[in-house]
């Protein structure tokens, strides 16, 4: 099996890039501020209000329906950080690398299964380099992250500060006649698991889409290249 061959030496001089360090202070810079609006009421507070003269005249409702805020917020946010997390993710390539990586393992496994003690030397001499395929997806979406949460801070700081104004936070469900949406359950209010219903499973749905999306037209670019070949 081929793989891509390791730094000279086998060994990686490990010297962060100034891209990689800037990432990584722009992630933990990010999550920081993140904490502090989690558990600063002040702060979320001041940081929902800014951004309420935007998103209140447009899906504020006069905070007398916050069944649809929540609806329209949850689909705004996710499509917001999937579409982000969409445009700056090689989906190709990364489906590659894990077929490459899985590959690896499979054939470690059996030289290792069938003590082939020189074969399994030789892929353990690949392995850094075919690690590093493996962590090329997570440090892709590590570099993501602060794109992402700069959408999600402040729209969530908002939903926080709106359900607080809402006039009326009573609504029925299939499983009960009226839910307090400003009410706790389980460590978080209700209007939190009802965003959450809606974002997460549109996240999904809409990831998967543009995935397919980007491979069809991956697969039309090639097909297209082997006509003119």
């Amino acid at each position: 099996m081929a793989a891509t061959a390791a730094p000279a030496g086998g060994k990686s001089t490990g010297a962060p890039t100034p891209g990689a360090s800037w990432s990584r202070f722009a992630t933990i810079f990010i999550l920081i501020i993140a904490i502090f609006v989690l558990f600063d009421p002040t702060l979320r507070s001041a940081l929902g209000t800014a951004v309420g003269y935007v998103l209140n005249p447009l899906v504020g409702f006069g905070f007398q329906y916050p069944v649809p805020t929540l609806f329209i917020t949850g689909l705004l946010m996710t499509g917001l950080t999937v579409l982000v997390r969409h445009f700056f993710t090689d989906y190709v390539e990364q489906a590659e690398n894990q077929k490459i990586v899985g590959a690896f393992n499979q054939e470690l496994r059996k030289a290792r299964q069938e003590n082939n003690t020189f074969k399994t030397k030789k892929l353990m001499e690949q392995q850094q380099a075919i690690m590093q395929r493996s962590l090329k997806s997570s440090a892709t979406q590590l570099k993501l992250l602060p794109a992402t949460m700069i959408i999600v801070i402040p729209i969530f700081a908002w939903v926080a500060v709106f359900m607080a104004q809402v006039h009326s936070p009573i609504i029925s469900v299939p499983w009960a006649l009226s839910v307090n949406l400003t009410a706790t359950l389980i460590f978080f209010p209700n209007w939190v698991l009802l965003y959450s219903l809606v974002s997460i499973p549109f996240g999904q749905v809409l990831a998967r889409a543009l995935r397919w999306y980007d491979f069809r037209k991956r697969l039309r670019v090639i097909e297209a290249e082997g006509t003119l070949a």
